[in-house]
């Protein structure tokens, strides 16, 4: 079948491998308290770096110091900010759902194709939204940066924090379409679970600094074209390290806000956006903006109509 991927999706049976699942006004509730329960696994290294840089925005963020210095602390900021959610998932699947952890998505099989694909598949699509961008006139080099901090001087920090973005893609992809999904999906049908998870995915995001209406839309579409590729791909391997270039890629390569937020670690470029906030998506960074929305619809019109030589 054309979308067997869709109507009777790999995911979905892994999830009803389950003795027990909760029901499906307890899912997003869950869903919440675990990811709160997962940032608390930042605060000794927010104490740590409060103690050696002084208890400040600019010390547990550890401003002024080298790239690999920065990227060093910023890697571990992301590391155990989100690497608790693996830990808190085992324990559910394992106590109360009865079921392995790799049926979440994580089987060994073909992981390594998988993983590599989503980093390509990811690297070209955000790169497509800069592409945009540039085409339009809409992205320029920054002035006035700390040499240190850009360029060949900061790939060290750039490498370094790319290992943080590996944990933080992977950790929200196994909340969001390792858990939520297929677990609204196996029992309530596939499109319960796709508009879910995307809504609870935009809803992760709705704290963010400088959110606007587009960029909530497009947070919401991303969670919509990842569910879509978790699908497709019957596991998490490709759309986790989809996300975490996606991320690294915006913020460490070409230096702009990550979901309204600048992270360390330095960047080999400086770029700036100029033009409409519609379509650059201005101070949240490109992610709030028409080109990324273009982008996105792309991607999930590859995603249904790509056909491998197998299929």
């Amino acid at each position: 079948m054309m979308f067997s991927w869709l109507t009777h999706p790999p995911l979905f049976e892994l999830a009803r491998q389950a003795k027990r699942l909760p029901p499906v006004w307890a899912v997003l509730p869950l869903a919440l308290v675990f990811m709160f329960a997962s940032q608390l696994g930042v605060l000794p290294i927010l104490i740590g770096m409060g103690l050696l840089y002084g208890f400040s925005a600019d010390g547990i963020s550890a401003a002024g110091q080298s790239a690999l210095v920065s990227g060093f602390w910023m890697a571990l900021t992301l590391i155990f900010s989100f690497g608790l959610m693996f830990f808190i998932l085992w324990l559910w699947t394992k106590f109360y759902e009865k079921r392995s952890f790799a049926s979440l998505g994580y089987e060994i099989g073909g992981a390594a194709r998988q993983y590599g694909r989503g980093l390509l598949f990811g690297a070209l699509l955000f790169g497509g939204a800069v592409g945009l961008l540039a085409i339009f006139g809409c992205a320029a080099p920054e002035t006035g940066g700390d040499p240190a901090l850009e360029g060949l001087a900061a790939l060290g920090g750039v490498l370094i924090v790319f290992l943080g973005w590996m944990v933080q893609g992977a950790s929200e992809e196994i909340l969001t379409r390792g858990w939520v999904l297929p677990v609204l999906g196996a029992r309530y049908g596939p499109w319960v679970g796709i508009l879910g998870s995307a809504l609870f995915f935009a809803a992760m995001h709705g704290l963010n600094a400088n959110l606007s209406g587009l960029a909530l839309v497009n947070l919401a579409l991303f969670g919509l074209f990842a569910a879509f590729y978790a699908l497709r791909e019957g596991s998490l391997w490709g759309i986790s390290a989809l996300h975490s270039v996606w991320n690294w890629i915006q913020g460490n390569f070409f230096g702009f806000e990550v979901s309204g937020s600048s992270f360390g670690g330095g960047m080999l470029l400086n770029l700036r956006t100029t033009g409409p906030d519609w379509f650059t998506g201005g101070a949240f960074g490109p992610e709030g903006g028409l080109a990324v929305t273009i982008v996105l619809l792309i991607g999930i019109a590859v995603i249904f109509f790509w056909r491998p030589n197998h299929e």
